[in-house]
């Protein structure tokens, strides 16, 4: 039995039944993707309102890709940046603000430093590990960051990286995911970097076509209540009914697999009343064409306030229309998902046009509210909050009887993006195997 039908859990199912084991999934939505969702933009166009980028290190979802016949397409940052960062607005070449480049360098230096130390196999036996897990990112950039750029940038890259809040993240977590991920300058690159690729078509075909492979062995709308285990075996009961399995695989963000009532009970929760929820909500503003282009602009900008804190170019390649998608992160997140619809449009259209000025009004206006998103919890991530890597990281993978555990949170190789899901996924399945 596996539960989520997310890059994880497919993942694990479809090894598990190519090696002949009897396989279920459990899905509690009436589709697959979990956090990596397709968004159909045009007639023949789609764009990715969850999970979307990969790069070269990303080897196992590479691999994945190139069996079920899907291909990469470039992330386009051709043309001039647009910043709005301070009372005036600009734009430059490249990516680097405009704000002081030696308190930007102190800042990077500094996390790469702290990053280094970071054990990615076991991140709370860093040296370190008890005062840096206890505190909050907010808390290290108040006592180590003393220039008001640095001050200024800093939430604005935390959102942009893992959509976290300072205030609700551990040190620790930010470091482990920098390390994690590649390091800082792998993980904030397009070209080169871990998000120079999407997957053409949207990323949400790897879960459909490994949906398609397992069949009717894929129920939808079946959110996962309780798991009870015996010496035989294990009962999972859904909102529709109850099976019998072996063992049961659960692929979920740590927040709502610690929603589940385990019997006998988990020895360590999966998550705690300091874990936060991955801060984002993705806004798609659809226009007939990517007239940016036309005005020498990538459709990239970083802004100091919401809700649009930064955009990006996610139009479709030959689709017809122009995409700029906005990332709405941190604490905005929280503010912008709770205004009314009409609030919401009218905002970010009215910021999109202030960056941009070329642009008309948008044919296509959709939003993805990851925040308030049941079956998930927030994206892109969990985000580990203080204490947490102490309390739960040594257990994360560890089996519980016969309960195994899967996602994108439960990998030390690229946490928190669809590779960690894939090798979460394959590392589980192996374990099962393994059972005696």
């Amino acid at each position: 039995m596996v539960v989520g039908a997310g890059y994880a859990g497919l993942t694990a199912a479809t090894e598990l039944a190519a090696r002949g084991v009897d396989v279920t999934v459990l899905e509690a939505r009436d589709r697959v993707g979990g956090r990596a969702h397709g968004l159909r933009v045009s007639a023949d166009g789609w764009a990715d309102a969850g999970a979307a980028y990969l790069g070269d290190r990303h080897t196992e979802l590479h691999g994945l890709m190139a069996e079920l016949d899907l291909k990469a397409t470039p992330t386009t940052m051709d043309g001039a940046s647009r910043f709005a960062l301070g009372s005036e607005e600009s734009t430059r070449d490249g990516r680097f603000p405009p704000l002081n480049a030696v308190a930007l360098g102190d800042l990077f230096e500094r996390l790469d430093d702290l990053t280094a130390t970071v054990r990615p196999d076991a991140p709370w036996l860093t040296p370190g590990a008890g005062e840096l897990d206890l505190l909050t990112a907010r808390e290290w950039a108040e006592r180590h960051l003393t220039h008001p750029d640095a001050r200024l940038f800093f939430p604005l890259f935390l959102g942009e990286m893992m959509a976290a809040d300072p205030a609700r993240v551990s040190m620790l977590h930010v470091a482990f995911y920098l390390r994690s991920g590649g390091g800082l300058r792998y993980l904030n690159a397009f070209e080169g970097g871990a998000q120079q690729d999407r997957i053409d078509g949207g990323a949400h075909q790897v879960c459909e076509r490994l949906a398609a492979r397992l069949g009717p062995r894929v129920r939808l709308g079946e959110p996962v209540l309780a798991v009870h285990q015996d010496d035989q075996g294990v009962t999972v009961r859904s909102a529709r009914g109850e099976y019998r399995a072996d063992v049961a695989v659960m692929a979920l963000p740590p927040l709502l697999a610690d929603a589940v009532d385990y019997r006998p009970g988990l020895p360590v929760r999966r998550a705690s009343d300091r874990t936060a929820r991955g801060c984002a909500v993705k806004v798609h503003l659809v226009y007939p064409a990517p007239y940016w282009r036309d005005h020498g602009l990538s459709g990239w900008s970083v802004n100091a306030e919401g809700p649009l804190l930064s955009t990006v170019d996610d139009s479709p390649a030959g689709a017809g229309v122009g995409v700029l998608t906005g990332f709405v992160t941190g604490a905005e997140a929280h503010r912008y998902a709770a205004l009314d619809p009409r609030e919401q449009r009218s905002t970010a259209v009215e910021q999109a046009t202030r960056l941009f000025p070329m642009l008309p009004e948008p044919v296509g206006f959709h939003v993805t509210d990851w925040v308030n998103d049941p079956y998930s919890k927030g994206c892109y991530a969990a985000l580990f909050g203080p204490g947490d890597w102490l309390r739960h990281g040594p257990t994360l993978t560890e089996p519980h009887l016969r309960v195994h555990w899967a996602g994108t949170e439960t990998s030390t190789e690229f946490f928190g993006l669809l590779e960690g899901a894939v090798r979460s996924g394959r590392r589980v399945a192996a374990e099962v195997l393994a059972r005696p």
